[in-house]
């Protein structure tokens, strides 16, 4: 799907309303984690040093439309002014009065964060009035966020429609890397799915199986598909009523002509928990007080093995349970792998809260082709839905 950029916008001037994610995680008041607020920061360089005046507008966690002052924005309206080495302005509404006086403080490459959008119930209603006070307050609006594009709120996709409307560059950068990957890849095209449950990434797999060439499944997931076929998988966590669905899955991929990868060995325990005692066993025959916790040695050994027949590989769900070591061992083994046939001509993108933890967990956060800090948007990007906040930056 083409989409405006900054690349032809003259922002010299202008009020930008600029749709962030500084949903970030908080614990006692002290972000823990600034990926979201340093990945932004180009952005809003680029428009301040063209002389923009950038009204920074963002959701943070539910407060349901009532103002819970310990989902207040002021927080990483600091940080990103730390981030950016500036002064960043904050004022205490994203609309009304208060904001409008705010913005008409602002000179040419200033800064200034709203308070958080979702104090408004008009924001997750998708509101027109909402919609039309945010607008209010700028002349262009670029949506710098991608995490937040699945959604069809006021500030993602209702003021695109009142705006010209502009991805920026981290959404730009997202687009152009998801396109690359499913959109237009170079093949074969291998994708690796994990996680717990088919039911969660039934819609993933259907759209899947129909566009890569090698699908490899692996978490607990990967139970449900060996049990369905009368493998022998213990105590493992597995969804038996998604057994006739995992049959359908391989049999339409059959049909396309994609082939289904399958752990042929397993790290089994009798309970999850930190360095138990653990055996490696078939995949087909685990011991009935045993469970899967990670994938086998060997099941790694053949995927490493096939890493440089695939062109283009794209990553959602770790291979098992890797928070709690020994279980991180075959996901970490693949990510170091990943990301050293990256530096050979792999195209490797990845995402999910999960899939991004165990590749920072496995040091390679940086080094595959693009990471997306994206949860639900990557999720349904992968589904190959419409999301309604790029749809809405169409040109």
């Amino acid at each position: 799907m083409p989409f405006r950029t900054l690349d032809s916008l003259d922002v010299a001037g202008k009020r930008v309303l600029l749709r962030a994610d500084l949903n970030v995680p908080l614990r006692d008041g002290k972000i823990t984690d600034l990926t979201r607020i340093e990945r932004l920061s180009p952005t809003i360089r680029e428009l301040s040093q063209n002389g923009a005046k950038v009204i920074v507008c963002s959701h943070f966690d539910r407060p349901k439309g009532k103002r819970v002052p310990e989902m207040s924005l002021a927080p990483m309206a600091a940080a990103l002014g730390d981030v950016l080495g500036k002064r960043v302005r904050f004022v205490e509404d994203c609309t009304g009065v208060a904001a409008e006086q705010a913005v008409g403080l602002l000179a040419p490459g200033d800064a200034l964060v709203l308070e958080n959008t979702r104090f408004h119930a008009g924001e997750e209603t998708n509101d027109p009035n909402f919609a039309r006070a945010l607008a209010k307050l700028a002349e262009i609006f670029v949506n710098d966020a991608f995490s937040a594009a699945h959604r069809a709120h006021a500030s993602t996709e209702g003021v695109a429609h009142l705006l010209p409307a502009y991805a920026g560059r981290l959404m730009q950068a997202e687009l152009q890397a998801l396109d690359a990957a499913l959109g237009n890849p170079l093949r074969p095209l291998a994708a690796i799915v994990g996680g717990a449950k088919v039911s969660t990434k039934l819609e993933l797999l259907g759209n899947l199986v129909g566009k890569v060439d090698v699908l490899i499944i692996g978490g607990a997931m990967a139970n449900t598909f060996l049990a369905a076929q009368g493998n022998r998988v213990g105590k493992s966590l597995q969804e038996a009523e998604m057994h006739g669905t995992a049959l359908d899955i391989l049999a339409r991929a059959r049909d396309a002509g994609c082939r289904i990868v399958l752990p042929t060995d397993a790290v089994v325990a009798r309970e999850l928990k930190p360095d138990p005692p653990t055996e490696v066993v078939s995949a087909n025959v685990v011991p009935a007080n045993a469970m899967i916790l990670d994938v086998g040695p060997a099941s790694v050994a053949a995927l490493i093995q096939q890493l440089p027949s695939w062109k283009t590989l794209v990553w959602n769900g770790p291979l098992g349970a890797f928070e709690t070591p020994p279980f991180d061992a075959g996901t970490v083994s693949l990510a170091r792998a990943v990301a050293e046939a990256t530096k050979h001509g792999l195209r490797s993108v990845a995402g999910g809260g999960d899939t991004v933890s165990a590749l920072r967990h496995a040091g390679v956060i940086d080094q595959l082709s693009y990471v997306s800090s994206a949860g639900g948007a990557f999720l349904e990007w992968l589904e190959g839905k419409t999301l309604p906040g790029v749809a809405a930056l169409a040109g």
